[in-house]
């Protein structure tokens, strides 16, 4: 049959479709396999656990289920994110409860340079000291940077789970700015303007005429 042309372009056609077809094969079963043996290592080697809090792609959330070619992840605002188990192989990850649920909690504060630090870091241990939400490991307000019209404090405090922590940065960040706005309100971020009069300004003028 080969020896007639229509045939030849058949079977050669044939052939080629079967080649392509094979090599699409392979690849997806491939993947699969890949996706399979990914879901057998973390099995093993549990870098994720169920109700583990995680960071993906810069998303927050808990796994809420955990298979051998996928992953769920319940993001913080009820939204779920389906990841393919391959993932947690290849690319990295936050596992925030790898090891323990502890956690410390940053709250950054801009203020004045006039502010009183010491004082304000006495605030913080007044809020924190007989909080709920506190576990007694860190409670700590430090200068962390300059800038050109505030400076920057960080208060660390720490909770026993990251739920727990973030509610209790919410609490220490109102309630430190409540003390600011009571007791040093002039102690808030403001830019500071030097205005000149004409007097002052011809007075100016004529002390560097003398020096001359």
């Amino acid at each position: 049959l080969l020896t007639f042309e229509t045939m030849r372009k058949v079977g050669t056609g044939l052939l080629t479709g079967v080649g392509i077809g094979g090599i699409i094969i392979g690849f997806a079963a491939q993947k699969s396999l890949g996706n399979l043996l990914a879901g057998f290592q973390i099995a093993f080697t549990q870098p994720i656990r169920i109700d583990d809090e995680v960071i993906i792609e810069g998303e927050f959330g808990r796994i809420e289920e955990l298979t051998l070619t996928y992953v769920v992840v319940r993001i913080w605002d009820n939204r779920r994110m389906i990841v393919p188990i391959n993932y947690f192989i290849e690319k990295p990850f936050q596992n925030w409860t790898r090891k323990t649920t502890e956690m410390l909690g940053t709250v950054y504060l801009y203020v004045d340079y006039s502010i009183p630090v010491a004082w304000l870091r006495e605030e913080l241990m007044k809020i924190v000291k007989d909080h709920p939400l506190w576990d007694k490991r860190v409670a700590n307000l430090m200068v962390t940077d300059f800038k050109q019209e505030v400076m920057e404090l960080r208060a660390l405090v720490s909770a026993y789970s990251s739920g727990r922590a973030f509610d209790l940065r919410c609490e220490v960040r109102e309630k430190l700015i409540a003390r600011i706005q009571e007791v040093y309100p002039n102690s808030l971020p403001r830019k500071r303007v030097w205005v000149e009069s004409g007097a002052d300004r011809a007075k100016e003028d004529s002390s560097a005429g003398e020096r001359d």
